[in-house]
């Protein structure tokens, strides 16, 4: 990895999480002081959860910050056990773990549902990489192979993207610090003391078994307690219904105020290839973050059309619609019943209705069988996956992908 020249000194970041965070070197807090990573700032990383869990304010930029000191304790590991990680490995994989997020956007999934429907934040990551390693000179060229997996050392890779990536360690004990939800605690240090290489792959040693159990049941009791809380789901399904009104005006050729990065996004369609023969499409969302949400949220509160004008409101005012969670999908016969009810009330037209009730899926698992497995690595040297070699999980219970859908009506 090329070192681009300058005259930054090392720096040394207080973290609430894991204390002290040093930046070892110069590329790298260069890195952190571009515009696309300060960014990150202005973007809450639980997006609408706050509405849950007050204290969940904390942004994308205080986790990728996060994931990159956990980055470095898990290379200082590996490499204490012997294992070669040059200092052009160790500077890449760092840039690569706080680059990991930089595609996403204000309300990260509410955005890739409505505003730009055709690229996921992953897409918006690697175009925004792209332009980072031309800013660098390409410095950045290994870097971004590891984030791609385009690497011999398959391990930095997994660090950076995997089921136990440093990615997930620390949005499980930070997400965890902030809401308050202590079941999430986890044993970072201890799971990444346990780490292993093991055919150019990561592996868990045997006694390190009990964290990676710990670990799982805390994800899995997060994505439900926090990530798929009941309230918040209802909230982000607002928001996205809000933002598809809002660009289905604007499409019209109706009038809808917004800040300028956003109007952009509202008042067309952009696919992949927009985005990289049109810089400025790149530039205008490099510039959107929650305040440009919250401020649209505000001007259209008072908006003449209905919908957009109530639930903008309501989203302000914390005034949520009902959400009911079930094992089964709802009928068409209950849901047309409480738009019978409900139209009188709202004195909306049958497609309007449509915004204020609805029903929807979500799943989750918490493991997945096939997918860059955790193997537990015995004394012995024989490998066996966690799913196997745990006598505390019920296998099929945590590789399953459990189902729930959702029904929301005004209260």
């Amino acid at each position: 990895m090329k070192r681009k020249q300058s005259h930054n000194q090392r720096k040394i970041v207080n973290d609430p999480v894991h204390g002290f965070i040093s930046i070892p070197d110069n590329i790298l807090y260069s890195l952190i002081e571009h515009p696309f990573i300060q960014r990150l700032r202005r973007i809450k990383q639980l997006g609408l959860t706050s509405l849950v869990y007050p204290g969940a304010v904390h942004t994308r930029f205080q986790h990728s910050l996060g994931a990159f000191y956990l980055m470095g304790t898990a290379i200082s590991v590996l490499s204490d056990k012997g294992y070669q990680i040059s200092e052009n490995e160790s500077i890449a994989a760092h840039a690569a773990i706080l680059m990991h997020d930089i595609g996403h956007g204000p309300f990260s999934h509410a955005l890739e549902q409505t505003l730009i429907e055709s690229l996921n934040h992953e897409d918006l990551s690697l175009l925004l990489m792209d332009k980072l390693n031309l800013h660098f000179d390409g410095a950045l060229s290994e870097a971004i192979d590891i984030f791609k997996g385009n690497t011999d050392k398959q391990f930095l890779h997994q660090l950076v993207s995997s089921q136990l990536d440093m990615d997930r360690l620390d949005y499980l004990k930070r997400d965890s610090f902030f809401s308050g939800v202590s079941e999430g605690v986890i044993g970072s240090d201890r799971i990444i003391k346990m780490l292993e290489i093991r055919n150019n792959e990561l592996v868990v040693e045997g006694k390190g078994i009990y964290s990676i159990e710990k670990f799982l049941v805390a994800r899995r009791l997060m994505y439900w307690q926090v990530y798929l809380h009941k309230t918040a789901l209802v909230a982000e399904r607002m928001l996205i219904n809000t933002l598809k009104r809002a660009k289905n005006l604007a499409l019209n050729k109706k009038e809808v105020p917004a800040p300028p990065f956003l109007k952009t996004f509202l008042e067309r369609r952009f696919c992949k290839e927009d985005f990289l023969s049109n810089p400025r499409i790149l530039e205008d969302f490099i510039m959107l973050d929650d305040n440009d949400i919250m401020s649209a949220l505000k001007l259209w509160r008072t908006h003449r059309d209905p919908v957009l004008a109530k639930l903008s409101s309501d989203l302000l005012n914390r005034q949520l619609l009902r959400i009911e969670i079930s094992d089964t999908p709802y009928s068409e016969t209950a849901i047309d019943q409480i738009k019978k009810e409900k139209k009188p009330v709202l004195n909306l037209t049958e497609e309007e209705m449509d915004y204020f009730v609805f029903t929807d899926h979500i799943s989750n698992s918490a493991y997945n069988v096939g997918q860059e497995n955790i193997n537990i690595l015995y004394k012995d040297g024989t490998l066996k996956d966690i799913s196997m070699a745990s006598d505390m999980l019920d296998h099929n219970a945590f590789a399953k992908r459990v189902n729930k859908y959702i029904l929301c009506y005004p209260k």
